[in-house]
């Protein structure tokens, strides 16, 4: 048998590394297995890769679009293979900088692809690690629509943001926060964007009112959303790809599929070590602490229940380590993970819609504010969209939190941080905001609740 560990930790993206430090931090000898580069899909296929080509997304549309700012860019274009090469740098950048801190905090870095035996140790190729614990962190993997394979002009959302070419049609099936990303990019750099969902709105997770915001700015970035629309039938052919949609049918340059994932646990022979999955689908069952039906082995991220965040996954990997070396640590509440969605404008919330609060039982009050009261939102040009809270009326408990905005994504832990710490939205509407910011909606969106707010 080679080296053993205190802890294995199977997988290297956002979950496993981090909890890989934290493993080491509490003095585990610990070690990652990877099968890929350090960082796993989020940091080089997923997370990063999207937000850094939206970022050149966002100030391309600002030259292209910026005379009402006094910016006047003539021939101003997308350099692809310069934005291609950036994509990779930023990648690149921060998955040397996880290595850097394995190797900061002496967490061993092991390649390969790794398993369990019968007594839960880690196989990788002809070598067994004796593990003392092991956190399976494997994330998830892209999944076609049935009858469709992937291949060079149908594609995964990987294969979307690493496109060689700016392409002039693609269709998007699946208009959740991946689908609508990737369309809301593509359509800012000048692509026509067909945005195919099969329900009755595009982000189907988030509240009505904020999707209503999305949909319209949408019809402004070459994006042709249609919702209540199947894919039916999809013909590849050398350069491009014919869709049936109902009695429609489209040709594009490609297609690309983001209408779900599933949990890659395929590879890791969790039977032989006795880890037990659920009964809806594949996940890992677990308990309040990570911890799978071999008391030895923990999961964390996408192979386990709740929503699949990269920020969920490092939670969970800091409370497996924990619970791995007997600190004191608490569960996490998969009711206050936020979501973050970095379309234009982007769309952040978190806790139940209001729907979702009444079918729960509650007597609901609801705070709407229109960014554009706040004097930020002119300075900012960010006029067209909404802070909403949802709150129980007996005592004030914010139920959900939910904005559309440019700046959404930052300023939805302000309300995540008020619930955790079972405030209400009383006290939300008496905390001081710096002025002028966008964050002043939230305060004006909390005092709207009851009917108060300064710039309605």
């Amino acid at each position: 048998m080679a080296d053993s560990y205190d802890v294995i930790v199977i997988g290297g993206g956002p979950g496993g590394y981090v909890a890989a430090i934290r493993a080491a931090q509490l003095g585990k000898k610990t070690a990652v297995v990877e099968k890929d580069k350090a960082g796993g899909r989020c940091l080089n296929y997923a997370c990063i890769p999207a937000k850094t080509v939206l970022h050149t997304a966002e100030v391309y549309d600002a030259a292209v679009n910026g005379e009402h700012l006094g910016v006047k860019v003539e021939g101003a274009s997308i350099d692809w293979d310069a934005l291609g090469q950036r994509r990779a740098s930023v990648s690149q950048t921060l998955s040397s900088g996880v290595e850097m801190l394995w190797k900061k905090n002496e967490v061993e870095f092991i390649a390969g692809e790794a398993s369990l035996d019968s007594d839960a140790n880690v196989v990788v190729g002809e070598e067994t690690y004796e593990a003392g614990a092991v956190i399976l962190a494997t994330g998830s993997v892209a999944l076609p629509i049935p009858g469709v394979e992937f291949g060079d002009r149908v594609v995964d959302t990987w294969g979307a943001w690493s496109l060689a070419e700016r392409p002039q049609k693609i269709a998007v099936a699946g208009a959740g926060a991946s689908g609508s990303e990737i369309a809301s990019a593509y359509g800012r750099f000048g692509t026509e964007v067909l945005l195919i969902e099969m329900v009755d709105q595009i982000l189907p997770l988030e509240d009505p009112d904020l999707a209503k915001v999305v949909a319209r700015a949408f019809k402004k970035q070459n994006i042709d959303v249609r919702t209540g629309t199947k894919v039916e039938k999809v013909e590849a052919g050398e350069g491009s790809v014919t869709l049936t949609l109902g009695d429609d049918q489209v040709e594009v340059d490609y297609l690309c599929i983001a209408g779900g994932r599933a949990p890659d646990v395929e590879a890791l022979n969790l039977e032989a070590a006795g880890v037990k999955l659920s009964e809806d689908g594949g996940r890992i069952e677990i308990d309040d602490y990570q911890r799978t039906s071999n008391e030895k082995v923990f999961a964390i991220g996408d192979i386990v229940r709740g929503p699949a965040l990269a920020h969920k996954a490092s939670e969970e990997g800091v409370i497996a380590a924990e619970t791995i070396a007997g600190a004191e640590t608490h569960p996490i509440d998969v009711a206050l993970v936020p979501g973050a969605t970095f379309c234009h404008p982007q769309v952040a919330s978190v806790g139940m819609t209001e729907a979702e609060a009444k079918q729960a039982g509650h007597d609901v009050k609801v705070g709407r504010f229109k960014l554009g009261g706040v004097g930020a939102s002119a300075v900012y040009d960010d006029r067209e969209g909404i802070v909403k809270i949802v709150a129980d009326s007996e005592y004030g408990e914010i139920l959900g939190a939910h904005i559309v905005g440019n700046r959404a994504c930052d300023m939805i832990s302000e309300l995540v941080d008020v619930m955790a710490l079972e405030g209400g939205y009383q006290e939300l509407a008496r905390i001081i905001h710096p002025h002028p910011t966008i964050s002043e909606a939230v305060l004006d969106a909390a005092r709207a609740v009851d009917g108060w707010a300064t710039h309605a």
